[in-house]
């Protein structure tokens, strides 16, 4: 059930020891870089790195504090500063921790705090053995230490190639105990690698490529397994790549372990990283400057678990990620966002009153989320469903949150429906019925009637036969989970089509069609099964593409919610995921099902309505848009836009293939569409004629074609209208015109004579509007009665002529077709 968020502040600085300094810190021009609590909450670690004044430092604050040694560090420039602020657990004492201030230089001071005492420094470390090394990044894991060095060459003026790859990334052993704290010897894990920064999850490190590296070594992550010693290559892109363990310093050299996957890494795209952060569960998130919010696992893969609303990130802008159980909490200016980590589904967005926020550290509470602000520290929580609800299976849960959403749909009110105010207002008799049928049906599968009223008894004598496919369905779910790995892909098409078809038989809406996009999305291959079983498409004995599919399911499948309805949150429209799906496994098919939706379409809406989907967005161009986003693009997508245009039969799509045959110079079926087109009505033959016969006059690649040609000239296309557009589309020449010119292209009225000939030839229309009246038996006319003074036949012979109107632009086409 989805859970309400509760805001409420827990602290206003007063509880900790010079909180009105903390407030004060909080307050100054520069958001805090970092801000981090104490593994026991008692303590609050503030670090600002802004230039003087007043000086970058790192102070620590107390809560309920009773006096002691306070911790203030501040460095100015050009000092080393500081790079790492972590926290180290004894295993000496359990509960007991230690904080490591890790400076530039890579001087390590290990603090500790002692009740009524305070802050005492325990001992100051060298982690890097050269006295020209540099940490640019460093991370803690368990007893260890983990960090990116820089080691700069001894030659002053280095190849540059060289001076890229001058990183390298070492661990050491940093133990407490009772007689002190201990450093082991360092080792190398990679070396001549480029910058890298580290981030650690509980079982592995991330070395995630720094912002200004080579764009050869920025299109792919590194995953170092300490345990087993070995570094896996991973892109998001292509997910897993390579895996190699290192057994010798020889083969921890980073261009060695690229050496077999140069060729696999070069074609791909470079890392769009904007931010990056481990999650609690152990992998890697990723925010792409587009705003999408990714899952790389420890064996490399990658999923897909969001996409933030606003479009691209601004240049600057902050994003804090932090994972609180299955649940991802994201703060983008001032706007909280909390998504299921296992589904993508968004719990709750919240907007929040101050843009600087930072989300803290839980310490261990999975149900609370702890937000650090200018005024205090609030704590979000979700709140806890009653007691009564506890026991209730989670099916009835489901009933009763679908009545929500649909009573709240039809209802004219402006206040929220909930699930409480559902179930304590007995407005709503169905779902409390429905949740009765199914707990008794559910439980005494032998006697489900038992203890029943007799309204509900009735109504589960109706719905039998729907209970039995639900539990069929069940039954198979159970199925798939324990059914061996060569079955699992008969049960998994078998489920997926069972829920492909219940979708398609209920209300589309925006959930049914995110749950359609997920589908899709994780069971390719048997969603396509599932469409063409639900459509019913097959080909018949003529080879075309035939489908049976019900009404109602058609307009599933072109009358729900459209794009600018879902938003831009990776969600499309079901028309959209099917013409993908047919790219996908039958690219041929994909012009016959448009054009059987554009039957569909001219049968059930009026052409141009506004409620059907012709009447926002043509269906040819929805499926052009699909064939656009595909990654890469090949000849045999240029032929499938062009079966797309024609297939429509639009006045403006047939002209965009007729232009695009022509600039592919294929030239055979130019003149086959325009064979085809021209009947279709006399404004296209005009436009298609006219168009040909500007490329006859630039060039002799029509001359083969010329008897096909000229029968296509439309009736109203008088002589003087050839010549002009002949005249019109000439290539110009930059010699003075001879009066025999060699050129090959050169047109001759040898060539335009046939058309000229069957224009000339043509009987006139007004000819043949007269045709009755001059083959009349009685010549002369009789003489008409005097009083009507109607002209003789001789002064109407002798007026002038009016000159013959001009037939109309062949652009009025153009500006009038609504395509």
């Amino acid at each position: 059930m989805k859970r309400a968020g509760i805001l409420r502040q827990v602290s206003d600085f007063s509880d900790f020891s010079r909180g009105h300094w903390l407030q004060e810190l909080l307050c100054q021009g520069e958001e805090p870089s970092h801000v981090q609590p104490s593994p026991d909450g008692q303590h609050l670690l503030v670090l600002k790195k802004s230039r003087p004044p007043p000086l970058p430092r790192v102070v620590a604050f107390q809560r309920h504090g009773i006096g002691g040694a306070d911790l203030e560090r501040n460095w100015q420039p050009p000092q080393p500063a500081l790079v790492g602020l972590l926290f180290l657990q004894s295993p000496v004492t359990l509960g007991s921790w230690a904080l490591a201030l890790v400076w530039e230089h890579g001087r390590t001071e290990v603090w500790h705090f002692v009740v009524a005492v305070g802050w005492q420094l325990l001992q100051t470390l060298e982690l890097c053995q050269g006295a020209r090394a540099r940490i640019v990044s460093v991370c803690s894991q368990g007893a260890s230490l983990v960090w990116c060095e820089e080691r700069p060459p001894l030659e002053a003026h280095s190849d540059m190639s060289k001076c890229a790859f001058r990183y390298c990334i070492c661990t050491r052993a940093l133990e407490m105990g009772e007689q002190g704290v201990w450093l082991g010897a360092v080792k190398i894990v990679l070396h001549n690698s480029p910058e890298y920064q580290v981030l650690a999850s509980p079982q592995h490190i991330f070395l995630v490529p720094a912002t200004g590296s080579f764009a050869t070594t920025s299109k792919f992550l590194l995953i170092w397994h300490p345990e087993k010693a070995k570094l896996t290559i991973t892109a998001p892109s292509a997910g897993f790549i390579h895996s190699k363990v290192l057994r010798s310093s020889n083969e921890s050299d980073f261009r060695k372990l690229l050496l077999g996957s140069v060729g696999l890494l070069s074609g791909l795209a470079p890392l769009d990283i904007h931010t990056s952060a481990v999650s609690n569960s152990g992998g890697l998130l990723l925010v792409s400057t587009q705003g999408t919010v990714n899952m790389v696992e420890p064996d490399g893969t990658q999923r897909h678990i969001f996409d933030l609303e606003g479009g691209p990130l601004a240049q600057g802008s902050t994003v804090q990620l932090k994972t609180f159980g299955s649940i991802l909490a994201c703060v983008l200016t001032g706007v909280l966002y909390l998504i299921d980590q296992s589904s993508g589904r968004l719990i709750e967005k919240k907007i929040l009153s101050m843009k600087e926020v930072h989300v803290l550290e839980s310490s261990g509470e999975e149900d609370s989320i702890q937000l650090l602000t200018q005024t205090g520290i609030y704590s979000f929580s979700f709140s806890k469903p009653e007691d009564n609800s506890s026991s209730e299976p989670c099916l009835v849960e489901m009933v009763f949150e679908e009545a929500c959403r649909y009573y709240q749909r039809r209802s004219l009110s402006s206040s929220k429906l909930t699930v409480e105010k559902l179930k304590k207002g007995g407005a709503f008799q169905a779902p409390v019925a429905l949740t009765a049928i199914l707990q008794h049906s559910l439980h005494q599968k032998q006697k489900p009637a038992q203890g029943l009223q007799d309204t509900y008894a009735k109504l589960l004598s109706t719905m039998s036969l729907e209970l039995q496919s639900y539990m069929s369905l069940e039954l198979l779910k159970t199925c798939v989970v324990c059914a061996p790995e060569s079955e699992v892909e008969s049960y998994c098409e078998e489920l997926v089509e069972q829920e492909v078809s219940r979708v398609l038989h209920s209300d589309m809406d925006k959930d049914n069609l995110a749950y359609l996009n997920s589908v899709f999305a994780s069971f390719p291959k048997a969603a396509w099964k599932a469409t063409r079983s639900c459509l019913q498409l097959q080909q018949n004995r003529d080879g075309l593409l035939v489908a049976r599919a019900t009404p109602e399911v058609w307009k599933k499948v072109l009358g729900g919610p459209q794009q600018e309805d879902v938003g831009q949150n990776g969600v499309v429209p079901l028309f959209e995921l099917i013409c993908a799906s047919f790219l996908k496994f039958k690219p041929k098919w994909l012009p016959s099902f448009v054009e059987l939706t554009q039957q569909y379409v001219s049968i059930s809406w009026a052409y141009s309505s506004k409620e059907g989907p012709e009447g926002r967005v043509p269906l040819y161009k929805r499926a052009l848009g699909v064939l656009a986003r595909k990654n890469k693009h090949s000849e045999a997508d240029k032929e499938m836009e062009l079966e797309l245009l024609l297939c429509s039969k639009r006045p403006k799509a047939v002209l965009q293939a007729l232009h695009l045959l022509i600039c592919l110079k294929q030239w055979q079926r130019v003149v086959e569409v325009a064979e085809k087109f021209c009947k279709l009505s006399p404004l296209l033959n005009k436009e298609i004629f006219t168009t040909l016969l500007a490329e006859f006059a630039q060039h002799r690649e029509l001359d083969p074609y010329l008897d096909t040609l000229w029968p296509l000239c439309p009736a109203d296309l008088t002589a003087s209208d050839i010549l002009t557009v002949v005249l019109q589309h000439l290539p110009c020449s930059q010699e003075d015109p001879l009066p025999f010119s060699s050129a090959e292209n050169q047109l001759t009225v040898g060539l335009l004579k046939p058309l000229l000939q069957r224009v000339v030839q043509r009987p006139c229309v007004q000819d043949e509007m007269y045709s009755d009246a001059l083959q009349s038996p009685t010549f002369p006319p009789p003489t008409p009665p005097r009083e009507h003074k109607i002209p003789s036949k001789a002064t109407a012979d002798n007026a002038p002529q009016l000159p013959t109107a001009r037939t109309s632009s062949p652009s009025a086409l153009v500006q009038g077709d609504t395509a």
